[in-house]
């Protein structure tokens, strides 16, 4: 009897273990309907960005090149010393080629007077003025490049007399004394040249002579004595006078020709600079920047590049941020070692000096005449630093900055992406105000970093508010 009630309790315990068992598996068990629900992604709340109260500076901000400025090619116009000679010996004939045989140095400074170079033992000067060497100057030459030369020999103390514009005894007398002082010898006549004069003198000779023999036959009528004599004369009288007239006619004829073949000459025989003797540059002193030739090259193309001694930085910037630079702006030069000066800008557009170096391959490039219309395209602009700043860093790179707006002390600032402006102008920003987002009226201000300057109406925003930048 002692085991049914055992049984029975087994049994009840196990009906009871049983239904648990399907309640929680009841309870687990999901639609599909409520399974989605469950893995659904919580509701995106709104991103929200502090509002701060702090200064705002609004820079254009460039990468530029330092560099010497104004850069300039040398190229020499002609020969150096006679065109039939090599050496430019005045005595020598050989058509020997030309070469350098002492090259321009590299970072040299050049001022006006100074030999530059020298080819085949003449000398290259230096002189300043704006019309390039072009042609030989000498006796009978006049313009605006004899002029020039004539000022520059006066700087330099060697007075020609006056600066007329044509070429005299005394441009060649103040010729010859600069090139003496330099160590040198003017080009003088060469030998073919007085070989010349020569002949030509010796042909005016033998024309006047003939020119006289022709006024003066002497004549076979001042001999004879009789009356025969006067018959013959008067028989021939038409026919020789008119062979003299023609005889002295030819006669003039050529001793004009030689006087003026003369006279040709000796307007140009004298003390001459040769084409490629004289090099002008606008601006002097100048740093010869580059050199392109060396000692026994044919100096056939430029010989090297000169610079002013004033260090730019040279940079370009979008044409939109151009519209916000003006001349006269302070500008912040930073080097790659540290280096940090104050410059100005001084040119933008088409103020900017262009490049006559033609070696700028590297520089900063802007289509001509700046943006063209274009408010992306890029603008070139020009940076001056302090005399003997960033000479170390020539023809190195340099970080430049522009302020170009500042707020008026601390100021109200949210991110960019806050402000939103309706199509009335009217310009918001949705603050979070702890569970729900409001919209607050602001007024626009500068925008610089990022950020942009918000004046709200009220106090209606104030630093440290939440605003909506996304969700």
């Amino acid at each position: 009897m002692s085991s049914r009630p055992r049984q029975l309790g087994i049994v009840v315990a196990g009906v009871a273990l049983v239904g648990s068992g399907g309640w929680f598996a009841g309870s687990q068990m999901q639609s599909p309907a409520d399974a989605a629900a469950a893995h659904r992604p919580p509701q995106a709340q709104p991103v929200t960005v502090a509002v701060e109260r702090r200064p705002l500076t609004a820079s254009v901000i460039t990468q530029g090149s330092v560099e010497y400025a104004s850069p300039r090619r040398v190229t020499l116009a002609g020969p150096v010393g006679p065109p039939d000679s090599g050496s430019g010996d005045s005595g020598a004939g050989d058509a020997a080629v030309q070469r350098v045989t002492k090259a321009p140095v590299a970072g040299a400074r050049v001022k006006e007077g100074d030999v530059l170079m020298q080819v085949s033992g003449r000398p290259v000067l230096v002189l300043r003025g704006s019309v390039p060497m072009y042609r030989t100057l000498g006796p009978g030459a006049s313009g605006d490049d004899v002029e020039q030369l004539e000022r520059a020999l006066g700087r330099l103390g060697f007075d020609p007399g006056g600066s007329d514009g044509t070429y005299g005894q005394g441009d060649a007398a103040a010729v010859s004394r600069w090139y003496g002082s330099e160590g040198f010898r003017a080009q003088e006549p060469s030998f073919a040249d007085r070989q010349q004069l020569g002949t030509l003198e010796a042909a005016v000779t033998t024309a006047r002579q003939a020119l006289l023999a022709a006024q003066n036959p002497g004549g076979a009528e001042e001999s004879g004595g009789g009356a025969g004599a006067s018959a013959g004369a008067g028989a021939g009288a038409g026919a020789g006078g008119e062979a003299e007239r023609l005889r002295l006619r030819a006669a003039q004829q050529q001793s004009d020709t030689a006087d003026a073949a003369l006279s040709a000459f000796r307007a140009g025989y004298g003390t001459k600079v040769p084409a490629g003797e004289i090099v002008f540059l606008p601006d002097l002193p100048a740093r010869l920047d580059k050199v392109s030739v060396k000692t026994g090259d044919t100096p056939s193309g430029p010989v090297g590049t000169v610079t002013s001694s004033e260090v730019v930085v040279q940079a370009v910037v979008p044409g939109s941020d151009a519209t916000l630079l003006r001349a006269g702006m302070t500008a912040r030069v930073e080097t790659p070692d540290g280096e940090e000066v104050e410059g100005r800008l001084v040119a933008l557009g088409d103020d900017v000096p262009k490049n006559d170096a033609g070696d700028d391959k590297d520089a900063p490039v802007a289509p001509d005449g700046g943006s063209g219309g274009d408010a992306s395209a890029p603008v070139p602009i020009r940076i001056s630093v302090p005399s003997g700043k960033l000479t170390e860093n020539a023809d190195g790179s340099a970080k430049v900055t522009i302020e170009v707006g500042a707020s008026d002390g601390d100021v109200l600032t949210v991110p960019i992406a806050a402000l939103h402006t309706s199509a009335d102008g009217q310009a918001t920003v949705r603050v979070r105000r702890g569970t729900t987002v409001v919209r607050v009226s602001v007024e626009a201000g500068l925008s610089a970093e990022g950020r942009v300057e918000v004046t709200p109406s009220g106090d209606t925003l104030k630093a440290g508010d939440p605003v909506v930048v996304g969700r």
